[in-house]
């Protein structure tokens, strides 16, 4: 529980970091020359973060989950299929009474990959698949590159979505972003070792460039007048459609997982990678896709919905984990014999008297039998 806690200080330190870059942007935008510097410092530093993405991807952790095909489909599935395909029934269902340049905003987080880090650790905490979350969340990232730019051309056009993709934007993203990501891995034989062990330091750097390109681009879009356009009911209407399409995700991706017999493990990489969103290339891909005066509205779903997501798995693998736990001790075997039970109540600092022991060994049979006999109701309940 203690984890799950500290993970929420965290996200919640981020959310305020984010919230104090916007209204930084609206008091004091960048103008005239400084807004150029501003926006070269951020493509910078988005290179930077996917130059580090490359150089910390392991090619033995790829190798090692890859063969698990099934659940890489599925997954690649949820992030490109099920979202899209959400995204475009609410776009039709909310036109007329929500912003269109908003809705073209929640639309575009549907076409985003999935996140990296955070896929992972929520994997990990959860005892899930981990090798197959590292292999999924990162060829999600990896084709998002490719798909999302060619998934906006097509679905926002289909949609009839207020906002419109440069022409040039794909050459720009695989300068800005692709160039680097593979000089990272490319490199990693000699510069993973480093990248490995200071992740703390390096922390900075993908939080730092994403503040970056929020400042630039919410910026750019005060200068255009978003607050005249945007107030605090469609933000509202956007966090809530932004919960009906996680609870629509995670609920087919549940059913799914059951329906082809996943794992436990196998499912919550499932639950996990392909539910969410990556704010991370989310924010600097909008910059590449989107006038500048577009930009700013665009992502605000998308800022929207990474950090419902993060709630919501952060509760989740909290529980999956706690469940893991009390199924590993229900599963252990109680102590039978006198040896047994001696060094299980020492280990307790518990004291067994010898006159007490073949009373404390009878009732530990009675109970072992009544495990037995719920654990096959259970095994005959989950079938």
């Amino acid at each position: 529980m203690s984890r799950v806690f500290k993970l929420f200080l965290s996200i919640d330190r981020f959310l305020l970091w984010l919230i104090a870059t916007v209204v930084l942007a609206s008091l004091l935008p960048a103008r005239g020359a400084a807004a150029g510097w501003a926006d070269l410092i951020a493509d910078l530093a988005i290179a930077l973060l996917f130059f580090l993405h490359g150089a910390k991807l392991s090619r033995a952790a790829i190798v090692q989950g890859i063969g698990n095909w099934r659940l890489h489909v599925l997954t690649l599935g949820s992030t490109y299929v099920l979202f899209p395909a959400i995204g475009i029934a609410l776009v039709w269902a909310a036109r007329g009474w929500v912003d269109p340049l908003l809705l073209s905003g929640l639309l575009y987080l549907t076409l985003l990959p999935s996140t990296v880090q955070s896929s992972i650790a929520f994997t990990a905490m959860a005892r899930g698949n981990v090798a197959a979350a590292v292999c999924s969340a990162s060829l999600s990232n990896l084709l998002g590159i490719f798909l999302t730019p060619l998934l906006v051309g097509v679905f926002m056009h289909v949609a009839g979505s207020g906002a419109l993709a440069s022409s040039h934007s794909i050459g720009t993203i695989a300068l800005q972003l692709l160039l680097p990501f593979l000089a990272g891995h490319l490199l990693r034989p000699m510069i993973g070792g480093f990248v490995d062990r200071n992740k703390a330091i390096l922390q900075p750097v993908d939080r730092g460039s994403i503040l970056l390109v929020v400042y630039s681009a919410f910026g750019a879009a005060v200068i255009g007048g978003i607050w005249t356009k945007v107030g605090v009911g469609d933000v509202l209407i956007l966090v809530v459609l932004s919960a009906v399409i996680l609870g629509l995700v995670m609920g087919v991706n549940v059913l799914v997982a059951r329906m082809v017999g996943l794992s436990r493990e196998d499912a919550i990489v499932l639950l996990f990678c392909g539910s969410k969103k990556s704010l991370a290339s989310g924010v600097p891909m909008a910059g590449a896709l989107f006038p500048s005066a577009q930009v700013g509205v665009i992502v605000l779903p998308v800022m929207i919905f990474h950090q419902l997501q993060l709630f919501v798995c952060a509760a989740l693998a909290g529980y999956f984990q706690r469940q893991s736990e009390r199924d590993v001790a229900v599963a252990a075997p109680l102590p039978r014999t006198a040896d047994a039970i001696a060094a299980a109540a020492t280990a307790r600092a518990i004291a067994v008297p010898d006159a007490c022991m073949p009373g404390v060994t009878a009732n530990l049979a009675v109970l072992e039998a009544q495990l037995d006999t719920l654990r096959g109701a259970d095994a005959k309940n989950a079938r």
